[in-house]
């Protein structure tokens, strides 16, 4: 019987070992999860809304564990001032200008605080000392957006619903080109003209490209004029001699145009002549009349050279001559 016994007490007291065995094993794996036996130095930040954050939160920087929330409380302002418990080994990869915003741990998860940022060169956060907090949209703000951007898209799938049924229906500009086939054709033909045009402009920026390479050509006319100053001067000294000769044949035309005037000027001794026939009979009889003249003085100029040869009056002409002669040189 007291056999019995002593085995009873050795299974109960293993019993109670190994309970007391799991109560320590857990303990040491909550106390790990929540760094309770890791050095750690307390920081601050004020929020306006922590929007459900509780102690024990976890405090995340870089996607790391650093830390849990060692309370929460409000200061004389009413606004919420939390306290942070931060690994001491972390502070000093912290800088003082970082900054603290409340996230989730996952999308519908408990609430964390997420430390980021910070300058390279800035000095470290001290213990007990702030950082500056970057207000993040909360849940009812997130919701509430999400509200009214289905409200949008609600509008906006209306509008579209509306302006297929118009299209379908052959309503609009739009709606005509997908339902009338000859409004198609008409803009199928003019799409071609618009592309024979715009093979054309090919065409002329090519042929520019062309003339501008040979306008840097070097030995061409084009080259010359755009380049060499003398060449140029010389065109246009050219230019200027056309003008003034176009000018000249001007003036010898408006000349012609006026002798023309005269010509057909009744009153003018030339237009006389053209038109009055009996000044041209009077001119044709005086022309008449000289022939007539002059083929008698050639008559007495031959008959006086025949009288010079006379041996009657040869003496006669010899002295005349003579005392010309002495006149002339007196």
């Amino acid at each position: 019987m007291s056999g019995m016994n002593n085995r009873k007490s050795v299974v109960l007291g293993l019993f109670i070992l190994f309970g007391i065995a799991i109560v320590v094993v857990g303990v040491l794996t909550l106390g790990g999860q929540k760094k309770s036996f890791v050095k750690s130095v307390h920081i601050n930040a004020v929020f306006d809304d922590v929007n459900g954050l509780s102690v024990g939160n976890n405090i995340w920087f870089n996607g790391v564990k650093v830390g849990t929330i060692k309370s929460i409380g409000f200061n004389q302002a009413a606004d919420v001032m939390v306290e942070m418990s931060v690994e001491e080994k972390v502070m000093k990869y912290i800088a003082s200008d970082a900054k603290v915003k409340i996230g989730s741990d996952g999308l519908i998860g408990n609430k964390i605080i997420v430390i980021y940022g910070g300058s390279v060169g800035a000095p470290r956060v001290a213990p007990n000392g702030s950082l500056k907090v970057e207000t993040a949209l909360s849940t009812e703000e997130l919701m509430g957006t999400l509200q009214e951007n289905n409200k949008n898209l609600l509008a906006i799938t209306s509008d579209f619903k509306a302006i297929s049924s118009k299209l379908a229906s052959g309503q609009g500009s739009i709606g005509k080109l997908l339902t009338d086939e000859s409004l198609y054709n008409d803009l199928r033909t003019t799409m071609t003209g618009l592309k024979r045009a715009s093979d054309n402009a090919s065409h002329l920026t090519n042929d520019l490209s062309g003339f501008t390479a040979k306008l840097n050509e070097k030995g061409t006319l084009a080259n010359e004029l755009v380049t060499d100053t003398t060449v140029f001067a010389s065109l246009r000294n050219t230019v200027a001699q056309i003008n003034e000769a176009a000018r000249k044949a001007n003036d010898v035309v408006a000349n012609f145009s006026k002798a023309s005037s005269q010509l057909n000027n009744a009153k003018s001794p030339v237009g006389t002549l053209l038109y009055d026939e009996a000044a041209a009979g009077d001119l044709k009889l005086t022309l008449h009349n000289l022939q007539q003249g002059s083929a008698k003085l050639d008559e007495n100029m031959e008959f006086s050279l025949s009288l010079q040869h006379n041996f009657l009056l040869r003496g006669f002409f010899r002295r005349k001559a003579k005392a010309e002669k002495n006149a002339a040189k007196q």
